[in-house]
C-alpha cells in the first residue's frame, strides 16, 4: 500500500486499540489482552472505506456480544488525529470507517508529487532476486509457451522491482547435454547429405527435423565448403555446433528483443561443465551422505528430503539432466548469493521441482529460497476454433509468427491477463480488434481519452494546475470518491502482485481503473464547472493518467495519446 494508505491504517488500528483500552479502564469491558483484529477494504464501497472486525474478534476475549463491544469502541473512539471522519456499526458488529476529504486530497497530491514513482514501495526490502524465464533450447524456434513465459517473466521482474526488490533477469542457455548432442548429429547428417546424398547418409531417428537445421547446414557449407566432410565425426560435429549454436542464440536474443524482452545475463550451461561445477555438486551430495550406489549408478536419497529417489549419475558415468540444474541453482543461491531465485517454467516441470528442492535441502540450502512459477499451456483460437498453424505461413505458430499477426502490446497485455496457473485460450481475432472488447485497447483508450480531454482544454486556455486541499475537497461525487479510492490502492496492488508472483493483478487493476474513469467522466462534467471544481477534476484526470501509464509500463505496453 501507499505511504498515505499505510499511515491511515496505522492511525486507525491505534485508534481502535486505544478505544478498547479506554472501555476496559471505564469498566465497560473486562480487563484482558487486546484481541487480534483485521482491517480490510470492504468489497462494497457502501460499507465504507475500511472495515474492522475488532468486535467479533473480541467476543470470546471479553465474553460479550459483538455489537455491545462495537458500541463501546465507538463510544471511546477518537478519530480526530486520523484520516477518518466517521464510523458506523453494521451487521453483527462490523465497524465501517469513512475517510475525511483530506485523505482523498492527499492521494491525488501524492500521485502528482511522485509521478512515475507512484506505485513503488520498499516491500521487498532490497532483497536480491534472480528471475529466470524462457530459457528455450537453442536448437529451434521459440514456441507459444515461450511467448507466454517471456512476458510473464518480464512483467514479474518489473513488478518485483517496483515493490522494492533488486532484480536480475536471466536466460539459461541449454548448450550442453543430450539435446545439443542430438542437434549436432542432425546438423552433421544434413551437412553430409549435401555432398553425399540423402540416401547415403541416414538421418538420426530422434534428430531435429526443423527447417533451421537444413538452413544452418547449408550456410555452414557455403562458408567452409567440404572442409569437414572427411574429418572425424567429433571434429565435424564440434565445428557445426560451434557455428550453429551462437547463430541460434543470437536469433533468440533478436526475437525476444522484438518482443521487448531483455535480460541482464545470458548464462551458458556449458560453463557449469567446463568449470567443474556439475561434478562438484555430485561430490558435495556424496559428502553430505545424500547418495547411494545401485546397479553401478549414483542415486540421490530423495525420500529423506521430500521427493522420490532418483539417479544422479548413470552407470556409464554420465550425469542425468537434473545434475546441471542442481549445480545451476546452487550457483544462483550460494555462489552468486542471490536471496531468492524465481523460475518461470511450464506446467510439465511439476514433477521436477520437488527433486530440485530436495537436492538443495541436502546441500544445506534453504529450499524456500527457490520459488517456481508454473504456467499452464496456451491454446490459440481463431474463429472460435483451436489453431496450430500460422494463417500467413501455414506452419506451426512460433513467437515470431505470432508477432506477425498480433501487435506486441496486445500479446504482452493479454498473456498477462491470466494467472500463471490458468490455461489460456488466446483469441487471435480479439487480439487485433480495435474496440472495447479488446482489454488492451480498452485500457489504452482510457489513457488516450484523458490525453484528448487535456488537449481540448488546453486549446481553450485551460491547463492543469496545483490544487489546494480545500479545492480537492470539492470532489464529493460518489464516482469521484470511488475513483480516488481506487487510485490509492495501486501501490498495495503492486506489492500484492509481487508477493503472489502474479502480474495479472495489475492488468485487472488497470482495466478496473479504466472502467472507473469512464464512469467518472460520463457523470462528472470537467469543462464548464465552477473554476475550482474544474481544476480539481482536471487534477483527478491527470492523476488517473499517471497511474494508467505506470501500470502499463510494468508490462512495457505503450500508453498512446490518441487512438
Amino acid at each position: 500500500m501507499s505511504q498515505l494508505v499505510s499511515q491511515a491504517t496505522q492511525q486507525l488500528r491505534q485508534a481502535v486499540e486505544d478505544a478498547l483500552r479506554q472501555a476496559m479502564a471505564a469498566g465497560e469491558l473486562p480487563q484482558a489482552d487486546l484481541p487480534e483484529f483485521i482491517l480490510e477494504v470492504p468489497g462494497d464501497s457502501a460499507h465504507g472505506d475500511w472495515a474492522c472486525n475488532a468486535a467479533m474478534a473480541g467476543a470470546r476475549t471479553f465474553r460479550a456480544a459483538p455489537r455491545k463491544i462495537a458500541q463501546s469502541i465507538v463510544d471511546h473512539l477518537d478519530l480526530a488525529p486520523t484520516y477518518f471522519e466517521k464510523v458506523e456499526i453494521a451487521g453483527p458488529g462490523f465497524l465501517n470507517f469513512t475517510y475525511r476529504p483530506a485523505f482523498y486530497a492527499g492521494v491525488l497530491q501524492d500521485i502528482h508529487r511522485l509521478g512515475q514513482a507512484y506505485g513503488r514501495s520498499d516491500f521487498g526490502q532490497g532483497q536480491r532476486v534472480l528471475v529466470e524465464y524462457v530459457s528455450a533450447n537453442p536448437t529451434g524456434p521459440m514456441h507459444i509457451g515461450n511467448a507466454r513465459g517471456g512476458v510473464l517473466g518480464d512483467a514479474l521482474s518489473a513488478v518485483l522491482e517496483a515493490a522494492g526488490y533488486q532484480v536480475s533477469r536471466e536466460f539459461y542457455i541449454n548448450d550442453a547435454g543430450n539435446q545439443v548432442n542430438k542437434y549436432a548429429a542432425s546438423l552433421e547428417a544434413r551437412y553430409l547429405q549435401l555432398y553425399q546424398g540423402e540416401e547415403a547418409v541416414p538421418f538420426p531417428e530422434d534428430g531435429y527435423q526443423g527447417p533451421d537445421v537444413i538452413a544452418n547446414a547449408k550456410s555452414f557449407a557455403e562458408l567452409y565448403g567440404d572442409k569437414y566432410v572427411n574429418v572425424p565425426s567429433e571434429e565435424r560435429k564440434a565445428a557445426l555446433i560451434g557455428y550453429a549454436l551462437p547463430k541460434n542464440i543470437q536469433g533468440l536474443h533478436d526475437d525476444l528483443l522484438r518482443y521487448r524482452v531483455e535480460y541482464d545475463n545470458w548464462f551458458h550451461e556449458s560453463t557449469l561443465h567446463e568449470n567443474g561445477a556439475v561434478g562438484r555438486v555430485v561430490e558435495l551430495l556424496k559428502e553430505k551422505g545424500a547418495t547411494y550406489e545401485k546397479d553401478g549408478a549414483v542415486w540421490f536419497h530423495g525420500e529423506e528430503y521430500g521427493s522420490e529417489d532418483f539417479v544422479l549419475v548413470r552407470s556409464n558415468g554420465v550425469p542425468t539432466y537434473v545434475v546441471p540444474d542442481i549445480a545451476y541453482h546452487y550457483d544462483k543461491l550460494v555462489t552468486r548469493h542471490f536471496d531468492l531465485a524465481i523460475d518461470v517454467l511450464g506446467a510439465d516441470h511439476h514433477g521436477y521441482v520437488p527433486r530440485l528442492k530436495a537436492a538443495l535441502t541436502a546441500l544445506g540450502v534453504d529450499a524456500s529460497r527457490l520459488e517456481v512459477v508454473l504456467m499452464q499451456m496456451v491454446r490459440l483460437v481463431r474463429d472460435g476454433e483451436i489453431v496450430k498453424a500460422s494463417k500467413r505461413s501455414g506452419k506451426a505458430i512460433t513467437l515470431v509468427t505470432l508477432l506477425e499477426e498480433v501487435p506486441v502490446d496486445a500479446a504482452r497485455f493479454l498473456f498477462n491477463s491470466y494467472e500463471p496457473n490458468t490455461r489460456i485460450d488466446f483469441d487471435l481475432d480479439l487480439a487485433v480488434q480495435e474496440d472495447s472488447q479488446n482489454p488492451v485497447y480498452y485500457v489504452q483508450y482510457a489513457h488516450a481519452r484523458i490525453c484528448s480531454i487535456l488537449k481540448n482544454l488546453k486549446a481553450d486556455g485551460i491547463e492543469p494546475r496545483e490544487c489546494t486541499v480545500e479545492e480537492l475537497s470539492l470532489l464529493t461525487a460518489p464516482e469521484e470518491l470511488e475513483l480516488i479510492r481506487y487510485l490509492s490502492g495501486f501501490t498495495g496492488e503492486v506489492a500484492a502482485a509481487a508477493k503472489l508472483k502474479d502480474p495479472a493483478k495489475i492488468t485487472r487493476y488497470v482495466m478496473n481503473l479504466s472502467t472507473l474513469f469512464h464512469k467518472f467522466y460520463n457523470t462528472c462534467r470537467v469543462k464548464g464547472s465552477d473554476e475550482a471544481l474544474q481544476a480539481a477534476r482536471l487534477y483527478l484526470c491527470t492523476a488517473t493518467r499517471t497511474v494508467l501509464e505506470n501500470g502499463l509500463a510494468l508490462f512495457k505496453v505503450t500508453a498512446p495519446e490518441s487512438m
